[in-house]
C-alpha cells in the first residue's frame, strides 16, 4: 500500500481517538505526540502530492504546446 496523505491522516485520527480513551496521562501524551507526528507527515505528503500534480499539469501543457 503506497503512502498517501489519507493514510497518514487515518493514523493521526486513530492516535487522537486512542488519546481520548487513555486513562493514564503519559499514555495520552504519547498518543497526542504520535498524532502530531502523523499530521506533520500528512502535511508534507499532501504538499508533495500537490507539487507532483502541478508538475504533471505543466508537463501536459508543454506537450500540448509542442504538438500544436
Amino acid at each position: 500500500m503506497p503512502a498517501t496523505s489519507d493514510l497518514y491522516l487515518d493514523h493521526a485520527h486513530r492516535c487522537e481517538a486512542d488519546a481520548a480513551r487513555a486513562d493514564l496521562a503519559h499514555v495520552r501524551a504519547r498518543d497526542l505526540r504520535s498524532a502530531a507526528a502523523w499530521h506533520a507527515m500528512a502535511a508534507r505528503r499532501l504538499k508533495f502530492e500537490q507539487a507532483s500534480a502541478d508538475r504533471g499539469r505543466l508537463a501536459n501543457d508543454v506537450r500540448a504546446q509542442c504538438l500544436a
